[in-house]
C-alpha cells in the first residue's frame, strides 16, 4: 500500500466555499468579483476553495486561477480542492458520452491541467469526482504516488463514494477526505455507514448541498421542517440557513460544509453558524421535523 504519512491537524476550514456555481455554470462572476468574493470568504475565517476540472464546462478553474493571480492573496494562505475524472459532455471537448476516467495517464494530465488553470504548483486535496466501475486501485495508487513525490498534491481523496468504494481505493491508496451530499433533506450516509466508516478511518467528511431541499421546495416534509427551525430562530438567535449549517456542524464525524453560495450574507451567516451549538434534544427535533417520525 502507498504510504502517505498524515499530520493531524486541521487541514481545511471548517466551511468551504464551492465554487460550482461562481462560473458559466451560476453567477458568471467577472474576475474583480471573484476576487472580491475571495477575499470576504477569507474575512469569514473560509480559506478553502472546493473546486472540479469540469466546473462551467472545464472553465471555472482557469477563471478562479486568474482572479486569485490578481488578488493578492498569499498561496499558502489558502487550501485548494479539486475533482476529476468526470468526462463531461459539453462544448470544450470532444467526449460522445458521459463517462469517468481514471487511467494513471489522465489523473496526472487533469491534475497538471488544474494547476495551469488554477495558476497554482500543488493542490491542497486531489478527490476523484464519482466512482466509475472501471477504476481499479493499483492504477489509482500510481498516479497518485507519483503526483504525491512530486509535490503536485498534499492529500487525496473521493467524492460520493459508497463504503465500499472507499475500501476498494484505500486498499492500495490512503484516502483522506470523502465529500458526499449531506443534509438535513438528505441525510442518508448516518444510516448506511459511510459516516461511520469515516470516524474509523479518520477520513474527513465534506458535505455538498448542506442545505439540502430545504429551500428550494415546499413539500409537506419542508412545512415540517420549516416550522421546527422557526421555533428555534429566536432560541438561537439565528437564521434558518445557520441552524441547518449547526445541524451537520454537531454530528461526531466533524463535517465540513461545502457551500455553494456567492451571496455575501449567506457566506457571513456560515461563519457566525460555527459558534451554534445545538442542544442535544434540539437535533433531535430538527430531524424528527424531516423526517416525519421519531428516532426509532
Amino acid at each position: 500500500m502507498l504510504q502517505i504519512y498524515i499530520l493531524m491537524k486541521e487541514k481545511f476550514s471548517q466551511v468551504i466555499a464551492g465554487t460550482m456555481a461562481w462560473g458559466r455554470w451560476g453567477k458568471q462572476l467577472k474576475t474583480k468579483e471573484m476576487g472580491s468574493l475571495i477575499h470576504h470568504c477569507l474575512e469569514n475565517n473560509i480559506t478553502t476553495f472546493d473546486h472540479a476540472d469540469i466546473y462551467g464546462d472545464y472553465s471555472t478553474e482557469a477563471e478562479f486561477g486568474i482572479a486569485f493571480a490578481e488578488s493578492g492573496i498569499n498561496r499558502s494562505d489558502i487550501q485548494l480542492v479539486s475533482k476529476c475524472g468526470i468526462q463531461y459532455l459539453g462544448t470544450s471537448r470532444t467526449n460522445k458520452i458521459k463517462h469517468y476516467n481514471y487511467s494513471k495517464d489522465y489523473i496526472i494530465w487533469s491534475v497538471e491541467e488544474s494547476l495551469k488553470h488554477l495558476k497554482t504548483d500543488y493542490l491542497d486535496a486531489l478527490l476523484l469526482h464519482r466512482p466509475s466501475p472501471l477504476m481499479h486501485p493499483c492504477e489509482v495508487m500510481e498516479a497518485i504516488a507519483k503526483l504525491a513525490q512530486e509535490g503536485k498534491i498534499k492529500d487525496f481523496g473521493v467524492s460520493n463514494f459508497t463504503s465500499s468504494q472507499v475500501d476498494l481505493i484505500f486498499s492500495e491508496v490512503p484516502i483522506t477526505i470523502n465529500q458526499i451530499e449531506f443534509s438535513i433533506t438528505n441525510h442518508l450516509a448516518m444510516y448506511n455507514g459511510v459516516l461511520d466508516q469515516m470516524i474509523i478511518k479518520k477520513i474527513i467528511p465534506m458535505a455538498w448541498s448542506p442545505l439540502g431541499n430545504t429551500f428550494k421546495e415546499m413539500t409537506e416534509q419542508m412545512k415540517r421542517l420549516h416550522k421546527q427551525l422557526e421555533i428555534f430562530q429566536e432560541k438561537y438567535n439565528a437564521t434558518k440557513d445557520q441552524l441547518l449549517l449547526a445541524w451537520i456542524l454537531k454530528h461526531p464525524a466533524k463535517i465540513h460544509p461545502v457551500i455553494g453560495t456567492t451571496n455575501n450574507t449567506r457566506i457571513t451567516n456560515a461563519n457566525i453558524a460555527l459558534a451554534i451549538d445545538l442542544e442535544l434534544e434540539d437535533w433531535f427535533f430538527i430531524l424528527k421535523a424531516s423526517q416525519g417520525h421519531k428516532v426509532p
